[in-house]
């Protein structure tokens, strides 16, 4: 028994000076990189210990968010899409048309085909768009096709537009810098929602005004202008623009409040870049305006090969900078620009900053509309640690008195492993960079009560053996082994129903089924390996040992 016992003593001071270890000598930095640090003074150890424990949304206070894309705006730029595709499309394959336009948010329409090209036309709109749209002939006397995306084609766009939008919300949230954020599909199917919680964030407004932002950054030619109104601009072609115009407003995305009275430029409808040429972008001091920023910005190779060229063409022209519909600034090509330009304008640090972010993280493939919104403060979630940690350790010592009172001594070894078990739940949480929430402390509630009965379980069966009179060993050995069968049910059984929390629910749920899971594998250990040992260290100590407390 006595090499038995070293190597279940080994195997237990290795768990205990890992779980101490993990818990206190390492700290996780402002970079959130976590390195090593022996802790050399309380205020060090307080600082390692609360810095690996990663705190949820309910305990650090944050932001709670549930978000729906507006999956609709995705089809019905699809079609628009299609209808400017299928222009160039038939052109190239020589079918002669009338008009092409779209009719409805799943219908695009084609008018005006002769005769004999409807067959030839007939095979290539089958050909090129096959399983994406159905392909039918106009009623009556007109000559043409009508094209409508079938119900699959439109499922597949809503799914991937809400993966582009948490994709989207993911790079802005990281970019961000916030710690441990939950952003995951939300609601039943066809609700087309997003979760976002973010822990420890203090500024809501700026979150908001940065997650629902499009960012869709276009560098147009500016044909006529300024106006100093939109009714000026209209006025000047008799109220009609040309069909490749569009009269935008000069404003500041970034101010406060709207502008009453803004300039007007006429804008050519294509662009000559967008944002998804955009390689790059970044906040920088703007020297032409002290105390100001702005924000430069770098293309592709794809679009400084298109750019290059076009302000070749258009020296001494000016060229407008539009984010979201709105121009940002207008500035006279002067000579060639190949991969590399500048948003100016009066912007804060914080302004161009956020502005660069989004810019880099992409445009939204569709608009959002907030559902819900709830922010946590952090003294909320300080009286929830406070709360939960009062009702955890008034358990905990619940169970001790009764522990003592009922089983004596053996009580003691209870006591111990229930102390491990505390120790081993935490540090795992350390290790694995879990986050802990307030229903997470309602699951090591709920692990102190498990381990208890593991206890209970084992002691009751030492008992019946003591009076059914075996020898204190035997008594032990069968006790352990009898109760065994069923501790291990129990603890399988509750892992499995904590698993299906943890896959199927989200954000607390998530917390109480991942704390409750490592307590019941760490009360594996001592309930039943740590209490095992420890009796057999009593037995070890005292061979003729006439009755055991318990």
């Amino acid at each position: 028994m006595g090499t038995n016992l070293g190597t279940k003593a080994t195997v237990i001071f290795g768990v205990i000076l890992a779980c101490v270890v993990g818990l206190t000598c390492f700290h996780k930095g402002a970079d959130a990189k976590t390195r090593f640090r022996f802790p050399t003074s309380l205020t060090a150890l307080k600082e390692n210990v609360g810095s690996r424990i990663n705190l949820g949304l309910d305990l650090r206070g944050g932001m709670h968010l549930i978000l729906q894309v507006q999956v609709e705006d995705a089809i019905n730029v699809e079609t628009d899409q299609l209808a400017e595709r299928l222009k160039t499309a038939l052109r190239e394959q020589n079918i002669t048309y009338e008009a092409v336009r779209k009719t409805d948010l799943t219908r695009v329409q084609i008018t005006g085909i002769p005769a004999e090209q409807l067959q030839k036309a007939r095979e290539f709109l089958t050909a090129q768009y096959q399983g994406a749209y159905i392909l039918g002939s106009l009623g009556g006397d007109q000559s043409g096709y009508v094209l409508e995306m079938t119900p699959s084609y439109q499922a597949q766009i809503r799914q991937d537009t809400l993966r582009a939008a948490m994709e989207t919300i993911r790079r802005r949230v990281d970019s961000l810098g916030v710690a441990e954020p939950t952003i995951a599909e939300h609601g039943g199917a066809g609700e087309y929602q997003i979760l976002v919680q973010l822990p420890g964030v203090d500024d809501p407004a700026r979150v908001k005004n940065i997650l629902q932002s499009t960012a869709l950054l276009e560098i147009k030619l500016v044909k006529e202008g300024p106006f100093t109104s939109e009714s000026e601009g209209l006025a000047k072609f008799g109220g009609i623009l040309p069909p490749d115009g569009m009269l935008l407003p000069h404003l500041d995305v970034c101010a406060t409040t709207v502008n009453p009275n803004p300039q007007w430029y006429l804008v050519t409808r294509s662009a000559a870049v967008t944002g998804r040429d955009l390689r790059n972008a970044r906040s920088e001091v703007n020297p032409e305006m002290p105390g100001a920023y702005q924000v430069a910005f770098s293309l592709s190779r794809d679009g400084a090969a298109r750019f290059g060229p076009f302000t070749e063409q258009n020296i001494n022209r000016p060229l407008a900078v539009v984010l979201d519909n709105k121009i940002q600034s207008v500035a006279t090509i002067q000579s060639r620009i190949e991969d590399s330009g500048r948003i100016t304008g009066q912007f804060s640090l914080q302004c161009a900053t956020d502005l660069a972010l989004v810019l880099r993280s992409g445009a939204l493939p569709a608009s959002i509309k907030y559902l819900e919104e709830r922010t946590v403060g952090p003294s909320l979630g300080a009286d929830s640690i406070r709360a939960g940690f009062l009702a955890s350790v008034a358990g905990l010592i619940a169970v001790a008195v009764f522990m003592l009172f009922y089983y004596r001594l053996s009580g003691i070894n209870a006591i111990l492993g229930l102390a491990l078990n505390l120790v081993i739940l935490m540090a795992a949480l350390a290790y694995f960079g879990a986050t802990l929430t307030l229903p997470g402390i309602a699951g090591v509630a709920l692990t102190i009560g498990m381990a208890v009965d593991t206890n209970v379980l084992v002691f009751e069966r030492i008992r019946e053996e003591l009076r059914a009179g075996k020898s204190i060993i035997s008594a032990i050995e069968n006790g352990f082994d009898r109760a065994w069968v069923a501790v291990f049910d129990t603890h399988v059984t509750t892992i499995v129903s904590a698993l299906f929390l943890f896959t199927f629910g989200t954000g607390p749920i998530k917390g109480f089924a991942v704390t409750l899971t490592i307590g019941l594998a760490s009360n594996l250990f001592t309930g039943i390996y740590l209490s095992r040992a420890i009796f057999e260290f009593l037995v070890s100590r005292r061979p003729k040992m006439a009755a055991l407390s318990i």
